[in-house]
């Protein structure tokens, strides 16, 4: 595996870059047990759970989410 630096990274245009931390999110969120979520943020996400539960149809996938920012 190569090693990147801090300089190598802000060295690469922006696009890539952007796209470089949407793989590192991608990778965290394949692994949500791993990642500690904080006492104070339970209530938020149980809220937002809750609000899917009641009407699923009412957000997008973050597949058209991200379509839509992207333009």
């Amino acid at each position: 595996m190569k090693t990147i630096s801090a300089v190598d990274i802000a060295e690469m245009p922006v696009e890539k870059r952007i796209q470089l931390v949407e793989d590192l999110w991608d990778s965290i969120a394949e692994l949500p047990e791993s990642v500690c979520i904080p006492n104070c943020h339970k209530p938020e996400l149980e809220k937002r759970l809750n609000a899917y539960h009641d009407n699923p149809q009412e957000g997008s996938p973050w597949i058209e989410v991200k379509k839509r920012v992207r333009g």
